[in-house]
């Protein structure tokens, strides 16, 4: 909902003399990407304590800044106190998506880890729904307030999870970790489950477990080099960016429809489908689902791109075409939500060994925040010098790389536990059947 709150809030007060809050199209841009800078710190943060307090109370502990940041934006009477508001938002968002995908993959059985590593991209999508409808309405303070309830609903709801059975096992807590699988497979007979997951540890942990392992091991490499591509594309493809700017986009496409109305429409599309794929990856496959979306994506960029072209730079009338981009970002939201919104994130879980995850998802973090930054501000630049076109231009350019790169580098992991993922990344998986050859990865 942080991320979102731009979309509905930065127009109310982009220029509005009126208000003590009024500020630039600059100011703006940066005030959007804010969170992505805090990002940075609170992924760094997050690498340093999640092994030392675990992934259940440093979850639980980014309800306080969350919640903070909330009323901070409620009451903030000039653009500094929202900056340091949305800073400190960013700070929590760092420590969340470096440990949340860490304790799903952790908690997951490999039947349904696919369908609960979505689950992160199906929330994220719900909060930037729900803040464009609420923000729509009500007024920015009245907005932050509704929203501060939803940190407090989840510091109360997760306090009731179990920690992760990994991390219990890293601390010798073997009854601890027992019990808590118990309570995740609804099964008395763990036993194992346990003893293979005590043996993958032991093998991590015979490595230094250092940040540099990341990228002198070579199985740790390849699954950084996945990751990194993985994520670049999927922001330069430019989803974050259009999602920080949506009402503007359709502000500037015509007025045929609201943008208001539009956003909504974007957004719950966005999570319809999200929840589709959610459902369906463990049995399509990640790899199919990455290279339809990654394809249509860019397909969906370049007409948006056109249009935006047409409509700017000719003298042809788009006057009875003003729905065209609303229905090709729409389409574009669809087929990117396929795969490409999703399946990095729940990879992010999978790829890196128990010894090294921590530097791993803070590093996938940092580099999410700055590839994104680096996006939307591309965005606004290109919109505000050249014009919308030449951004969609550039987002549909990246998309055709990211289609070659998932071709070539991205392997398949449906249907692996986390301990056969690392045999893979290692060269030691043999299943011929399972593992292509265009699957291989070469670092």
């Amino acid at each position: 909902m942080h991320y979102g709150w731009p979309s509905p809030s930065l127009p109310q007060i982009l220029n509005n003399t009126n208000s003590s809050l009024c500020i630039s199209n600059e100011e703006g841009s940066w005030m959007a990407v804010m969170p992505l800078i805090g990002a940075v710190l609170g992924a760094l943060t997050a690498a340093n304590i999640v092994d030392l307090f675990g992934r259940k109370k440093t979850i639980i502990a980014t309800a306080i800044p969350f919640f903070v940041a909330w009323l901070m934006v409620a009451f903030a009477h000039n653009a500094d106190i929202l900056h340091t508001a949305r800073f400190i938002a960013g700070v929590a968002d760092g420590v969340t998506f470096t440990v949340v995908p860490m304790y799903i993959g952790e908690i997951s059985d490999a039947k349904v880890r696919g369908l609960l590593g979505s689950s992160c991209s199906v929330m994220w999508i719900v909060g930037f729904l729900l803040i464009n409808i609420i923000g729509s309405y009500l007024t920015i303070s009245t907005t932050a307030l509704v929203s501060s309830l939803v940190p407090v609903l989840a510091f109360l709801t997760f306090i009731w999870m179990p920690e992760s059975p990994y991390y219990l096992l890293m601390r010798d807590r073997v009854e601890d970790a027992k019990a808590s699988l118990r309570r995740f497979r609804r099964m008395y007979d763990v036993d194992d489950e346990i003893e293979r997951m005590k043996t993958c540890i032991q093998t991590d942990t015979k490595n230094t477990g250092k940040f540099l392992d990341l990228f002198l091991v070579k199985s740790n490499r390849k699954a950084v080099f996945i990751i990194v591509g993985l994520r670049g594309f999927q922001q330069f493809s430019g989803t974050t960016a259009i999602t920080f700017y949506a009402q503007a986009i359709f502000r500037e496409a015509g007025d045929d429809i609201s943008p208001h109305h539009a956003s909504m429409i974007y957004f719950s599309v966005q999570l319809l489908v999200t929840m589709i794929s959610s459902g369906i990856v463990d049995k399509a496959g990640r790899k199919p689902l990455l290279i339809i979306s990654m394809a249509g994506s860019a397909f969906a960029l370049f007409l948006e791109g056109t249009y935006f072209y047409v409509r700017s730079e000719t003298q042809i009338d788009t006057s009875s075409f003003g729905f065209v981009p609303v229905v090709v970002l729409i389409g574009f939201v669809i087929i990117f939500s396929i795969g490409m919104q999703s399946i990095p994130i729940l990879m992010l879980g999978e790829l890196f060994p128990t010894s090294v995850k921590a530097y791993a998802l803070c590093f996938a973090d940092v580099y999410y925040s700055v590839v994104a930054t680096i996006a939307s501000i591309f965005l606004q630049v290109m919109k505000d010098n050249y014009g919308m076109y030449f951004a969609f231009y550039g987002f549909t350019i990246f998309s055709v790389f990211g289609l070659i790169f998932i071709i070539l580098c991205v392997p398949e992991t449906k249907g692996k536990n986390l301990e056969e993922i690392q045999q893979y990344l290692r060269g030691q998986y043999h299943d011929h059947s399972k593992c292509n050859k265009d699957e291989c990865v070469k670092v």
